[in-house]
């Protein structure tokens, strides 16, 4: 027997996506008792959103296979504001132009998550720029603004993060918290929408927007947050040396998002499978079961799943047979070319401009450096920006090679002997 009424509560609980909710029991209950509809919100900063959006993506798509209503809320007009949370300084702001081609961009990442359409059940994205460019300053003062005290506001964490670091925190951002609970409100009486789901640093925003439901609407809303996810080691998900992990192709290339849900630490794998994938549980039971060398099996099925979802099958295949002929052939269909080194020589260390050169990557040792000054040098699909780097057999992957390449084009083996 399930420990929750609803579908959707239970997958959210199995999989690993609650953090915080309101009312739990009650949003179960309300979510047992027939569909309920859903938002979260995404700013549209870039022309892509970025894989540390796709916890709450996927908390989208589980809503929406358990018979429950997706919103996606682009922030047409909380974009022109700039949301404090997490952040140290003022965010560059964009023009109505370069506001509205990112959302464009973006709506293709939803297309392979959420069905969209015109039934009741379709997933829906709406720009609240739709309301909020509308709004006249007197009324929405008198309206909205007389529900927020300063008092308040000043606790939220977005606020005192910015003020303890006596860092500059405009009236502009400050009312960006306000603009997302009028967000709530405005979905409620529109498409009634009951339940705002996020991160965990969007909390305090959360609850503010189902206080002012209450207050001028007279909605019970809800609010359910995800945990931060962090790898194993600590460290922030979803960075790379070369920058963040976009979910665009345009941004970061199909073989690359392999790459990135390959390299997952093993004490990692079964936690992202419950998250990031759609495979069963008991499929990923038996995948987080698995030791040693098995483990690496695992994060390949990882690697294919994550990027089947977003980037298609064909790209995923196409991911999986790259990265098996570069690196358990040793070479690749296009023939990689490799150099053989004595093992006593890496077990030295070896600066990377000087193994560039070596391996005809570059023409000079200059060159190497020159090459890793500009961002064009990877190791094993790492970037690596620091021209004294060293290079030793620590760096060997699993097939006993190391890879380097120049860009995104030129590659090279290197084998100790």
């Amino acid at each position: 027997m399930s420990e929750h009424q609803s579908e959707f509560i239970q997958t959210l609980v199995e999989r690993g996506f609650l953090h915080q909710c309101t009312d739990l029991e009650a949003l179960d209950t309300k979510a047992a008792e027939g569909m309920i509809t859903a938002y979260v919100g995404y700013d549209a900063t870039a022309d892509s959103l970025h894989i540390g959006n796709l916890v709450s993506i996927m908390m989208l798509h589980w809503l929406q296979q358990t018979g429950h209503r997706p919103i996606v809320l682009m922030g047409g007009g909380t974009t022109k504001v700039g949301d404090p949370s997490g952040k140290d300084e003022t965010r560059q702001l964009l023009s109505d132009d370069k506001i509205g081609l990112n959302i464009d961009s973006i709506r293709r990442t939803f297309d392979a998550f959420l069905s969209f359409g015109d039934s009741g059940k379709d997933a829906i994205m709406v720009n609240n720029a739709e309301w909020l460019d509308t709004l006249a300053y007197i009324p929405m003062l008198r309206e909205i603004g007389r529900h927020f005290t300063i008092n308040r506001m000043l606790t939220f964490d977005s606020v005192k993060l910015r003020l303890d670091r006596e860092q500059p925190l405009t009236f502009l951002e400050f009312n960006y918290m306000i603009l997302q609970a009028y967000d709530f409100v405005e979905l409620a009486r529109r498409h009634d929408c009951v339940l705002q789901m996020g991160g965990s640093d969007q909390w305090g925003n959360i609850v503010n927007g189902i206080d002012l439901g209450r207050r001028v609407a007279e909605r019970e809303l809800y609010g359910l947050t995800t945990p931060l996810i962090t790898a194993a080691s600590g460290a922030k998900m979803g960075k790379t040396a070369d920058g963040a992990v976009w979910l665009s192709a345009d941004r970061f290339s199909p073989y690359d998002y392999w790459q990135f849900w390959r390299n997952t630490e093993d004490a990692d794998v079964g936690r992202f499978l419950k998250l990031f994938t759609d495979l069963p549980l008991d499929e990923i039971g038996r995948l987080e079961a698995l030791e040693g060398a098995e483990i690496n099996d695992a994060k390949k099925i990882l690697a294919n799943a994550a990027t089947r979802i977003l980037h298609g099958e064909a790209a995923a295949s196409e991911a999986a047979e790259t990265a098996e002929k570069t690196f358990e052939s040793g070479v690749t269909a296009d023939g990689l070319p490799t150099t053989e080194m004595p093992r006593g020589e890496l077990g030295d260390g070896v600066a990377l401009f000087a193994l560039m050169a070596r391996a005809g990557l570059a023409s000079s040792n200059s060159e190497g450096r020159r090459l890793i000054k500009g961002g064009g040098a990877r190791v094993n699909d790492v970037a690596i920006s620091d021209e004294n780097y060293q290079v030793g057999l620590d760096a060997l992957n699993e097939e006993g090679v190391i890879k380097l390449s120049a860009g995104k084009k030129r590659h090279a083996l290197i084998r100790p002997v």
